[in-house]
């Protein structure tokens, strides 16, 4: 896979270790990736920040809460280490494989153009301290709203689907372009709802993936690229033993 435009951002690490979210940030559970067995290791847990990601994340819950009361932010996922990354990739490929009829095993053209699809959403499991994917650094979270009840709320697609509706304005083009009234209202909604995460994230200083409604950071190569600073804080870390 091929490294991203943000990968050029040199990074000043900061001392802020990987803290559990606290109560007050709803987790999604039971959680995916270890649903499916991706070794995270002693210690590790996808319900992970820094410290001063999680402050932000505060900051954008109490935003959003002062225009949708009954409304909260949901973690799907936090902290992801390098071996889960890869665990992650290789069976994204593999189910998309599945999903379309191409053989995984074999060299073709249409096993190279999926492996490009899955790279524009999974960063590349890169060993390189000047690379690292953006959840190994714990300054980068994918999450959605829920209602009152903890339900999720309907943002149009899953978070990790791959295609252009991950894309964080898919639905804007969708309501302008629906033939009927209940889809253009449908699709409206959706793209408020993304268009809200989004606001209230950026308030806080969070930087959105190009390619993805649900994923944020602050803090990381991508945050700094994106907002134009000279260097990101984290860089790739492990939880602390004890």
């Amino acid at each position: 896979m091929p490294r991203r435009p943000w990968n050029s951002v040199p990074i000043e690490p900061r001392r802020d270790p990987l803290v559990p979210l606290p109560p007050n940030l709803l987790r999604l559970e039971p959680h995916p990736y270890t649903a499916l067995g991706a070794p995270y290791g002693p210690g590790g847990s996808p319900f992970q920040l820094r410290q001063e990601v999680i402050d932000r994340l505060l900051d954008s819950q109490e935003a959003l809460q002062e225009q949708q009361p009954d409304w909260r932010l949901a973690v799907f996922d936090g902290w992801r280490p390098l071996a889960v990354q890869a665990f992650m990739v290789e069976h994204t490929l593999l189910e998309l494989c599945r999903k379309r009829g191409v053989d995984p095993a074999e060299t073709s053209p249409a096993r190279e153009a999926l492996t490009a699809e899955v790279g524009r959403f999974w960063a590349d499991p890169d060993e390189d301290p000047a690379a690292p994917p953006p959840h190994s650094t714990g300054a980068a979270v994918d999450l959605t709203l829920v209602d009152h009840r903890g339900l999720p709320l309907d943002m149009g697609s899953a978070i990790d689907a791959i295609g252009p509706v991950s894309s964080p304005d898919h639905f804007e083009s969708v309501a302008q372009g629906a033939a009927k009234p209940a889809q253009r209202t449908w699709a409206r909604g959706c793209h408020r709802r993304r268009r809200l995460l989004r606001q209230v994230l950026q308030q806080a200083g969070f930087a959105q993936h190009p390619n993805e409604w649900w994923h944020f950071s602050w803090g990381d190569q991508l945050w700094a690229w994106s907002r134009g600073e000279a260097q990101a804080c984290y860089g790739r870390v492990e939880p602390e033993p004890g």
